[in-house]
This record gives structure tokens, sequence and C-alpha cells, in this order.
């Protein structure tokens, strides 16, 4: 992080002419951001919403409502621009990327981009999900992903994934390290009952005794019962440390990948937002585990990186006022001073 631009963006901040602290959390925000660019003169002329797709072979176990299927037909939604998220980006003028990292099926939809690792995860009830290797070429895929945003000079990018069974695979996640019972950090998903709920939860507290996944390494936690979805965001993160981009955080999920890259590289927190609290029960302990504090408390659970994009547009009004604002000087007001 650049300190020197950040101390230019607190010192522009505050000859801004409103109150001191005026825009909050907003604030924090843009000087993060000026820490980033390495500048205090930076835009979000640029945005895009990664959304990975992929599928989880613990759905063999009915821990959801719905069949793998599902993640293909919601992955071509997205590009007919009829999905949550497509409509989101629209409003939020930022451009969707979607692409398949892991679908148990090929599409031959000319605009997901087919980054496929594996048709799927194996059911990790059963047997490990992934292989280490298959868990870097995920992550590769993520940092590479980033890389070639970053080439076409996007400079703000949110988090996104779709895959039916990831609840489940980030609560495990999840479980495993933080070493708690999986009651703990799993919720309903997308709308099971208490039975189904307690079922999940089951499911996942035998896989954790199985595998016996690491808790101090997040390859073999992912090895164990993570998912592609999931890896290739961890990449994303990196990524976004590599390339100096800021990164934002969407749901549980997001939030899950967002804590593994974390655990990887430490470093990674610095050029992370988190944007909003699901109402799946971890994410407010996995942002808190992060050190990151959300800004929009919505109670969402819809996934495809919606909450995240919701957020960009608080990042462009923040910006106008940081950019556009009239200052003391300008307006001949005496400047707000800090008081004792």
């Amino acid at each position: 992080m650049n300190k020197m631009a950040m101390a230019l963006a607190k010192s522009r901040i505050d000859n801004i002419a409103m109150p001191l602290g005026g825009l909050g959390k907003l604030e924090d925000i843009l000087i993060k951001c000026a820490g980033i660019f390495g500048t205090a003169d930076f835009t979000f002329d640029k945005k895009a919403v990664i959304v990975l797709c992929a599928d989880n072979g613990i759905v063999a176990q009915d821990v959801t409502q719905t069949g793998q299927h599902v993640t293909k037909i919601v992955a071509e939604n997205m590009t007919d621009g009829k999905a949550s998220i497509a409509i989101l980006c629209k409003q939020a003028k930022a451009d969707l990327f979607v692409t398949d990292i892991g679908m148990t099926t090929d599409s031959d939809n000319p605009k997901i981009f087919n980054k496929k690792v594996a048709y799927g995860t194996r059911d990790f009830s059963v047997e490990r999900a992934m292989t280490l290797d298959e868990v870097n070429t995920a992550i590769s895929v993520g940092i590479g992903g980033v890389a070639k945003l970053k080439w076409q000079q996007y400079n703000l990018i949110a988090t996104g994934e779709m895959g039916i069974g990831n609840t489940t695979t980030s609560s495990a996640i999840v479980a495993a390290l933080f070493g708690t019972d999986a009651i703990a950090v799993t919720g309903k998903g997308a709308g099971l009952s208490t039975k189904g709920l307690l079922h999940k939860i089951d499911v996942i507290n035998k896989a954790i005794a199985l595998h016996q996944p690491n808790p101090a390494d997040p390859f073999d936690v992912l090895s164990a019962v993570g998912g592609l979805d999931i890896a290739g965001l961890v990449g994303v993160y990196l990524g976004g440390a590599i390339h100096r981009i800021p990164i934002l955080i969407d749901g549980f999920i997001s939030a899950t990948a967002a804590l593994l890259a974390t655990r990887i590289n430490p470093a990674a927190k610095d050029f992370m937002f988190a944007t909003h609290v699901s109402s799946e029960p971890a994410t407010k302990m996995v942002l808190d585990a992060i050190g990151l504090e959300p800004f929009l408390f919505l109670d969402m659970h819809l996934g495809e990186g919606t909450g995240a994009t919701m957020a960009f547009p608080l990042f462009d009004m923040a910006l106008k006022i940081y950019r556009e604002m009239s200052n003391f000087d300008q307006i001949n007001v005496k400047k707000y001073v800090p008081l004792s």
C-alpha cells in the first residue's frame, strides 16, 4: 500500500467543504483505493464482475433443493441479461464475465468463458473434493482472469459465483478452518427445511471427521471439502494483490474464498473490500476473521455477486464528491479542524 498516496487522499478529503468525516466509511474506501492505485488521483471508470460457475459433488447427499443442472441454466441466463446479476450490472454500468470453471456439463454459449478445470468436484462425503493439482489450477484461473482485466484497464472488480451446493462447501471450509462444529457455521442456503439443515450439518461434520483437513493449510482444506468456484475466487483475490486492483467481496461464499486467500497471503486483505453481510450465519464471523467491516446490511442471500455489485454506485458517488466537490478555499469558508 502506498502510504504517501493515502496521506494525500486523506488531506484532500479533509479539505472538501463538509464536516470532518462527513462521508464516514466511504472516506476509508477512498483512502484505501489511493493506497492500492499508488496515487490520490484515481477513477473507477471500468468496472467488472467475475462470476465463476462450478458444480459440487456433495449435492449427491441431498443437501440442496435443486440439482446440478440448475447451475448451467442460471449461468446461461446471466449472459441473456435475465439473471439478477446481469440486471444489476447493467444498472451499475459494469461488465459481466461469466466463467465455467467446473460445471458438470459443457455449454456452447459463446458468452460463457470456458476455463473448466474439472467436471465438478467429487462428493466430499466419501472422497476428497479435489486433487491439489485441481486446486492450484483453479487458483491460477482466478489470478489469470484478474491479469486479463488489468490488461483491459479495468480498475474495480466484484466477485461472484454460481454453483448448486456451494453453501454446503463454504460451510465445510469454514468449519474446517475454525475447527468448529458445522452447526455454528451452516445455514439453510437456498431454502432448506429445518430437517434438511440438520442433515446438511451432519454431512459436513462427518466429512471433516473423515478427511481431517489441516486448518493451517488452506490448500489442504480446499482439496478436502472445497469447490472449484471457491478456489478460483481465491485466485481472484490473490490476483487483486498481484495486479493492484480493488476486489469487492460479495456474500458468504465469496467471503470464504477471501479468508482462504488471506491465509495464503495476508497482504491480499489490503486489496479487498467487504460490501455486505449475507444472511448466512457465518458471514460476519468470516469477515471478522479477515479483519474487514462491511457497509451494507441487507440480509441478502442471493449470491452471483449481487451484493458486491450493489456497492458499485456507492464507490462512484463517493468518488464524485472526492473529485468534484468544492473545497473550503473555493467557497471562502474556514476549514473544519479536530477539536479536543
